[in-house]
């Protein structure tokens, strides 16, 4: 595994990002891990949040792009460390773009925030996680509603590697949410890490004075894959 991505993994559990026991999630699903990357809030955390959004992006996806997009509400802020980290690791001048979840009327009006979307841009979008990818199937069509612009990747922070979707959705179906992306709309995807390499990582590994993913946790998350996992 490279070496930005075991930091970026310990970065998340200092953080209090990733936590693992026994968690319901919105779904009512009960889940051995969470993932709240709302915890990220210090300007520490959001400087080392995009410096590891841009090594991510450009190993993934190279850097001939002009904008950095962010789905509104998490990806704004993501949208803005990232473009930032990506000129100071690569001197690479991109501009971000965010989606407003309501059209403004007056001033700087419009659906957008920060730059304008213009034909031929070629875009990254970023987002914290997918999970059930909603709010790519809204801001994708959107963006290519304002400009002809092409969509060269998505990148995200954890791919939860979770199926996706239900039985009756055939893009979806036996998919995790960046797979089915990919498939639905014809761009790349990428995540920093997955939790195939978390686990690995962190499997009986002290972190903090603690063992963050002991047998127990490990056996819990086995189950849990099991039931909710993609293969391979």
């Amino acid at each position: 595994m490279e070496d930005y991505k075991q930091k970026f993994i310990d970065f998340m559990v200092e953080s209090d990002v990733l936590k693992f026991g026994e968690f319901t999630l919105k779904s009512g699903r009960r889940s051995p891990f969470f993932m709240n990357a709302g915890a990220y809030v210090t300007g520490e955390q959001l400087h080392r949040l995009g410096l590891y959004y841009a090594q991510a992006i450009e190993r993934t996806f190279g850097l001939d792009f002009d904008v950095v997009f962010g789905p509104a509400y998490k990806g704004i802020p993501l949208s803005v460390v990232t473009a930032m980290g990506i000129f100071e690791l690569y001197g690479k001048q991109v501009r971000y773009c965010s989606n407003r979840k309501e059209a403004k009327d007056h001033g700087d009006a419009g659906m957008l925030l920060g730059s304008t979307l213009k034909d031929g841009d070629r875009v990254v979008m970023v987002e914290d996680v997918t999970t059930s990818g909603k709010s790519i199937d809204e801001t994708y069509p959107l963006i290519k509603s304002i400009a002809d612009v092409d969509v060269i990747g998505l990148m995200v922070s954890l791919n939860r590697m979770e199926r996706a979707g239900n039985a009756s959705d055939e893009v979806a179906s036996g998919m995790c949410a960046l797979d089915a992306i990919q498939k639905r709309y014809g761009f790349p995807t990428g995540a920093i890490v997955t939790m195939d390499e978390v686990i690995s990582y962190l499997h009986n590994q002290k972190r903090g004075g603690r063992i963050v993913i002991d047998d127990a946790i490990k056996a819990a998350l086995d189950d849990y894959y099991e039931q909710y996992g993609i293969k391979g």
